[in-house]
């Protein structure tokens, strides 16, 4: 593993750290079953401590750097965590969280901050593996874009760490990680992708190589310098990198790459062929979640020929429903459902479990999207974003993908608003590339350039410009935030 800052980490490094890692959780009293969290930005101990936790047989939660204090007390609390490793960056947000009965909070660094000293405790352990070794699990939350955040449980195995799982097999035999891969993480690694992918590359033998956070120019250097052969990015990184002066982009040698992994949103198709253009078809796709119900796939050969697709089921049964559960036939657009995917559960949270589960026990994680006769599924949209205006349903995500193809426009969401006539109208959110300044006239632009690709329903009424729009680190947009600003302030 190699980080940005130049720290490395060999196997046998890794090994003994994770190993010293577990002893430390035996000597805290965590048992198999019992729960931890992680709260720290992309450094070198946060491979070392999931590992550790992954052969404790503990369930593990790594926690978004970007919560409120009160947020991160709520997944500590719902999680049940009794102990939570952190980093000195973070130790103004942990002395904020308030009570946490039973869940010790330790800190990596060798600068405790007043809790215990996670670095010094684990350096005095040996580095020999615990007696009573057992297969950890990684229990995550989602990303609250539409409330608060659910963790996703699933039975912890009964076995010996190190083994196959359905996860290292699908991803292994879908994206070819192996021994010789060099792989590149953008992300921020408490995110569900960043941190399965890269640590499936670690046990698979190859190396990680993880940013401290996402640059565009940056992570092209990077490719560069380190012969990075695969890489994982999200839709926004690639607007972001085709967003880069053209001589930025050219001049650097990309060949080393065999595979760049998409997914956590819809990719605009014009973006996607300028990446193909640019990079060659070596980019992949994929649609899941947390939760892991399903999983689509589709490689570029694929993609050219169904343009706009995410792939066809690798794991479950694609289903497309209406709001009664009823099945629809092809071309339809609904609600997806997977059948036979992998069964979880939301922790502490039935009713959140029973709502995206229908009569037939196919599960949904409440986006919209059609099928073609070929079983390729097409994403329209989350469940969550449509607006309603005058009975018409608006599905946003082909009007953000419109305004993001202009060229002043760096990020965009298009929201529903109150209307007094028809209930929602189309308000579209917009954030300009340097150099460029909203105006009435740039708005009149924009609405202009919508509908001369889209339905006049679809397209905004209106336009307002913000200096930064409201993203994760993986360019997940808290749509909620920033819908319910509106409808707030329209609420007097």
């Amino acid at each position: 593993m190699i980080c940005e800052t130049g720290e490395s980490v060999s196997f046998g490094e890794l090994e003994a750290r994770a190993n010293q890692g577990a002893h430390v959780m035996r000597a805290a009293g965590i048992g198999i079953g019992d729960h931890i969290a992680i709260l720290m930005e992309n450094r070198r101990e946060f491979h070392e401590i999931c590992f550790a936790a992954d052969r404790t047989g503990v369930y593990y939660t790594t926690i978004s750097t970007h919560l409120t204090p009160d947020e991160i007390a709520y997944i500590l609390r719902d999680c049940g965590a009794r102990m939570l490793v952190t980093s000195p960056a973070h130790a103004a947000t942990v002395a904020a969280l308030g009570d946490l009965a039973g869940c010790a909070i330790h800190v990596v660094g060798g600068v405790p901050c007043g809790f215990h000293d996670w670095t010094g405790a684990s350096e005095a352990m040996p580095a020999t593996p615990i007696p009573d070794e057992r297969q950890g699990l990684d229990m995550l939350y989602s990303s609250g874009t539409t409330g608060r955040p659910k963790g996703i449980k699933w039975p912890l195995p009964d076995d010996a760490p190190g083994g196959r799982t359905m996860l290292l097999d699908l991803l292994t035999s879908l994206f070819s990680y192996g021994p010789d891969t060099r792989y590149l993480s953008p992300a921020p690694l408490y995110h569900a992708a960043p941190l399965r992918h890269s640590m499936v590359t670690i046990r698979m033998g190859g190396t990680a190589y993880v940013m401290q956070k996402f640059d565009p120019a940056r992570a092209l250097e990077m490719i560069e310098r380190h012969r990075i052969t695969h890489s994982q990015w999200v839709p926004t990184m690639f607007i972001r990198l085709l967003k880069l002066p053209e001589a930025e982009r050219a001049c650097r040698d990309l060949s080393s790459m065999r595979m760049a992994v998409h997914a956590a949103a819809p990719c605009p198709v014009d973006v996607k062929l300028r990446m193909l253009d640019w990079w060659g078809d070596i980019i992949h796709e994929y649609y899941s979640g947390t939760e892991n119900n399903g999983f689509t796939a589709i490689g570029p050969d694929e993609w050219r020929a169904h343009p706009g697709s995410v792939g066809r089921a690798k794991l479950g049964v694609l289903h497309i429903c209406d709001e009664t559960g009823a099945e629809l036939p092809v071309g339809a657009e609904g609600e997806v459902y997977f059948e036979n995917g992998h069964q979880f559960a939301y922790h502490n949270d039935p009713e959140k479990t029973a709502a995206c589960t229908n009569d037939r026990g196919w599960t949904t994680l409440g986006d919209i999207g059609r099928l073609d006769e070929e079983g390729y599924l097409y994403l329209t949209d989350r469940k969550s974003f449509v607006i309603i205006s005058g009975g018409v349903n608006i599905y946003p995500q082909e009007t953000e993908d419109a305004l993001l193809g202009h060229p002043s426009v760096l990020d965009a969401a298009v929201i529903g608003v109150p209307n007094e006539d028809f209930g929602e109208e189309v308000k579209a959110v917009v954030q300009l590339l340097p150099g460029h300044t909203g105006s009435d006239a740039l708005a009149q632009e924009l609405i202009a350039h919508c509908r001369a690709k889209l339905s006049a329903v679809k397209c905004p009424r209106s336009v307002d410009f913000h200096d930064h729009l409201p993203r994760s680190a993986t360019g997940k947009l808290y749509k909620r935030k920033l819908r319910d600003s509106y409808w707030q302030h329209a609420r007097g």
